[in-house]
């Protein structure tokens, strides 16, 4: 979504907006926003993404050419900004390099299952966390897995995980399943996230880590590793044996990106490949200064 640069360049010649909402209600994004989105839904998307970056100061500091432009291909996938549905979150990042932040497009695993049932290839597609002493055997040549999963939905809850089961159907009868255990997902965020670090995430799960450096635990892996590991297998199964709409593909290829002004993508943090690659040039905000819904 190539809009930043032209309203940078537009708001250059007037007094820059000083708050986001400002930004977002001036004539020139208006205008953006219409022709884009469409005159009638245009105010509805403005709406919104005002009232989703109100609830994250950090995000409020972000270039908001880059807020703009995550939610404009946000609304092309036609998946909603709000934190409560999960589809993508705009995730505020330091660029240092450019010495200011911006805003990262990160899809939801549930973004992904709403774009993987909307192409229409997809029977079944699901999944899910295993628990301790659910799962009985997985093979891996035939796919299969047969579980005792655990009734009591609040017993289950509090069980701890042990593993992640995705698969899908197509409707043309493909099927295919991935089975990856903790361990396994463990050693897949410690390889490639730069902001995980697994001996640092065993010790906060056994809260070793003092109150007042928690801050610096703000990964999503660290926030909710269930979801993040619903992501990567979906990701995994997915780009490697599933159909892809060109709604999944834009969406693969954008997440976990920086969109820049014209157009191209910046990946602060991962490649296209889904997996996650080092760079000193991004690091997320602090704890405290992320928002409180959880992601993914």
């Amino acid at each position: 979504m190539a809009v930043g640069s032209q309203i940078t360049r537009g708001t250059q010649k007037k007094n820059v907006p000083t708050t986001f909402s400002s930004f977002m209600t001036s004539p020139l994004v208006v205008k953006k926003v219409n022709e884009m989105v469409g005159g009638k839904d245009g105010q509805r998307f403005i709406t919104s993404i005002i009232s989703a970056v109100s609830t994250n100061p950090a995000l409020q500091e972000c270039n908001p050419n880059t807020i703009l432009s995550s939610a404009m291909l946000g609304e092309s996938l036609k998946l909603s900004p709000s934190p409560q549905l999960g589809h993508y979150y705009m995730v505020p990042f330091n660029n240092r390099k450019k010495n200011c932040k911006e805003a990262q497009f990160q899809l939801g695993y549930k973004g992904y299952l709403q774009l993987a049932i909307r192409s229409g290839q997809y029977k079944k597609i699901n999944v899910v966390a295993i628990k301790d002493g659910e799962l009985i055997k997985y093979d891996p040549m035939e796919e299969d897995i047969e579980t005792n999963l655990i009734e009591d939905e609040a017993e289950r809850e509090k069980t701890p995980t042990i593993g992640y089961y995705a698969m899908f159907e197509l409707t043309n009868g493909f099927r295919k399943a991935m089975y990856w255990s903790k361990a396994k997902m463990e050693h897949h965020a410690d390889t490639y996230s730069m902001a995980f670090n697994l001996e640092k995430y065993h010790q906060l799960q056994e809260g070793k880590i003092p109150q007042n450096e928690l801050w610096k635990y703000s990964s999503f892996w660290y926030k909710n590793f269930d979801e993040m590991a619903f992501k990567t297998l979906l990701r995994q199964l997915i780009s490697k044996w599933g159909i892809m709409s060109i709604e999944l593909q834009s969406a693969f290829t954008s997440d976990m990106s920086i969109i820049n002004e014209d157009g191209t993508n910046t990946y602060p943090e991962t490649d296209i490949a889904g997996t996650f690659t080092p760079q000193e040039d991004a690091i997320e905000v602090p704890q405290e200064q992320i928002q409180e819904e959880e992601p993914f």
